[in-house]
C-alpha cells in the first residue's frame, strides 16, 4: 500500500507510478462512455441524448471532485516523505470527514437544482425525462463517487498507484455488464444506464475497503484521524480548490468551445466533437503526469530531497514533448483515417482532418504544462497553476477558437491552432513563474501544507 518515492531510480519511479495510473485513466475514459455505446445498442435517439448530457454534467462534477482530492494527495505525500506518521493519518482521516460531509451536500443540492440543469444544457424537449432520470440517480451515487475517488487519492499520496487500477478496472467491468442487464434486458433506458454507473461505483468502493483493511500498513487512523482540524483541512483545501476551480474552468472552456463548432454547421460540429473523443485518448499520457509529478515531487519535497523533485519535473517534460513530437508527426499522415474510423462522410473527414491536425500538437505543450501544475502543487503552489490555465483559457483558447471561426469560415485548422497557441502561454507563464520562485528561494522552503 505504501511506497517510498524518494529513493531509487527517479526515471524508474516515474514509469512504475505513470503506467498503472495512465491505465486507470483509460479504464476511467473506456467506463464513461460504456454507458452511451450500450445505450446507442438498445434505445433511440432520445435516450442516447439523455445519457450524452447526463455524463456530460457528471464528469465536469467528477472533475473537480478529483481536483479538489489533489490536496489530499500532496498532503499525504508531503507527510509520508517526512516520515510523519501522525501527520500522514491526520490527513487521510480529515479527507475521508471532509469529502463525505461535502458529498451529502452536493448531493441534497444537485437534485434540488436538476430540473434547471437540464434546461441549462438546452435538453432537447424529447430528451429531457430521460436525462432527468439519469441524473437523480447519479446525484444519489456521489457519495460513492466521492468515495472512490477520495480513496484513490490517498493511495495515490501513499504512493500506491496500483490499487487505484484495480478498483477503476473492477467498476469498469461491471458497469458493462450491468448496462446490458438494465438496459438491454430490462429495458430501463437512461435510469438502466445511471443504475449501472452508481451500483458499479457503489461495487468498487466496496472492494477497495476491503483491499484497505486487508493490508499492513504503518499508519495508524483512530477517532481522533477523523476530527475536523482547522489547520489540516486548510492545507487541503489550499492546494485542492484552486485544481479544482481550474478543471471546472477546463471543462466549460469545451463546451463552449463545442458551442462555436456547433454553430458551423453539422459536418464541422460532428468533426469537432470526433476529434475531441480522440484527443480525450491521446491526452491520457500527458495528464497522467499532473498527478505522477505531484505525487512524487511531493514525496520528495516532504523528505527535503528538492534536487529529485526537480528531477521528476525534468523528466517528466522530457517525455511528455518526445510522446507529443512522435503523435504529431504519426497523425499529419493519418488524420483522415482516424476520423474515418467514426465516421465517413467526406465533409466530416475533410474536416475533422484539418481540425486534428491542428490540434494534436497541443498534446506536446498541454504535457509541459501539466507537468508543471503537478510540480507547483506538490509544493503547495497550486494557484501558480489555476493561473496559466485561467489566462490561457480567457485571452486565447475561447476568444482564439471564436475569431478563427469567423475568420476561417472553411478550415478548422485555426480553431486546432488556437488550442496550441493557449497551452504555449501556459508553458511560458509556468517558466516565467519558475524562475520568480527560484529567485525568492521558495522551492528550497514550500508553502506550509
Amino acid at each position: 500500500m505504501e511506497k517510498n518515492l524518494t529513493t531509487g531510480s527517479v526515471f524508474r519511479n516515474i514509469v512504475g507510478f505513470s503506467l498503472p495510473y495512465l491505465l486507470a485513466y483509460f479504464l476511467q475514459t473506456l467506463y464513461g462512455m460504456a454507458d452511451l455505446f450500450i445505450t446507442g445498442q438498445f434505445s433511440g435517439t432520445a435516450d442516447i441524448t439523455a445519457v450524452s448530457i447526463g455524463s456530460q454534467v457528471m464528469h465536469m462534477i467528477t472533475v473537480m471532485i478529483v481536483g479538489l482530492a489533489m490536496g489530499t494527495t500532496i498532503a499525504i505525500g508531503r507527510a509520508v516523505g517526512g516520515q510523519e506518521r501522525e501527520k500522514a493519518s491526520l490527513a487521510i482521516g480529515n479527507s475521508v470527514t471532509l469529502f463525505m460531509g461535502l458529498s451529502v451536500v452536493l448531493t441534497a443540492v444537485l437534485l434540488a437544482l436538476v430540473r434547471p440543469i437540464v434546461a441549462v444544457m438546452s435538453t432537447p424537449a424529447e430528451a429531457v425525462e430521460g436525462t432527468v432520470q439519469y441524473l437523480i440517480i447519479c446525484f444519489i451515487g456521489i457519495p460513492f463517487i466521492t468515495a472512490y475517488n477520495i480513496i484513490s487519492s490517498i493511495f495515490r499520496g501513499l504512493g500506491d498507484s496500483r490499487s487505484p487500477m484495480k478498483f477503476v478496472a473492477v467498476a469498469c467491468a461491471a458497469n458493462i455488464l450491468l448496462d446490458y442487464l438494465f438496459i438491454g434486458g430490462m429495458h430501463l433506458g437512461p435510469a438502466g444506464a445511471a443504475l449501472g454507473t452508481t451500483l458499479s461505483q457503489t461495487l468498487s468502493v466496496v472492494v477497495s475497503l476491503v483491499m484497505v483493511t486487508r493490508q499492513k500498513t504503518a499508519l495508524t487512523l483512530g477517532k481522533a484521524s477523523f476530527r475536523p482540524r482547522k489547520d489540516v483541512l486548510g492545507s487541503i483545501l489550499r492546494v485542492g480548490v484552486p485544481v479544482a476551480l481550474q478543471d471546472g474552468f477546463i471543462q466549460i472552456s469545451f463546451l463552449l468551445i463545442t458551442v462555436i463548432a456547433n454553430s458551423r454547421g453539422l459536418d464541422d460540429a460532428a468533426a469537432v466533437g470526433i476529434v475531441e473523443k480522440v484527443i480525450s485518448f491521446v491526452f491520457l499520457v500527458p495528464s497522467s503526469m499532473l498527478s505522477t509529478v505531484s505525487a512524487l515531487a511531493a514525496q520528495n519535497i516532504g523528505a527535503g530531497k528538492y534536487d529529485r523533485a526537480a528531477q521528476t519535473l525534468r523528466y517528466a517534460v522530457g517525455m511528455c514533448l518526445g510522446f507529443g513530437l512522435v503523435v504529431g508527426i504519426v497523425v499529419q499522415f493519418t488524420a483522415g483515417n482516424i476520423v474515418a474510423l467514426f465516421d465517413s462522410t467526406p465533409g466530416v473527414v475533410a474536416a475533422g482532418s484539418q481540425y486534428i491536425r491542428g490540434y494534436i500538437w497541443d498534446c506536446m505543450f498541454a504535457g509541459v504544462h501539466f507537468s508543471f501544475s503537478g510540480y507547483f502543487c506538490a509544493y503547495g503552489r497550486s494557484g501558480v497553476s489555476f493561473l496559466h490555465n485561467a489566462l490561457s483559457i480567457v485571452l486565447i483558447r475561447i476568444p482564439g477558437a471564436y475569431l478563427m471561426s469567423l475568420l476561417f469560415p472553411e478550415t478548422l485548422l485555426p480553431m486546432g491552432c488556437a488550442a496550441v497557441a493557449g497551452s504555449l502561454l501556459s508553458v511560458v507563464v509556468c517558466l516565467i513563474a519558475m524562475a520568480w520562485l527560484r529567485r525568492k528561494g521558495a522551492l528550497d522552503r514550500p508553502a506550509a501544507v
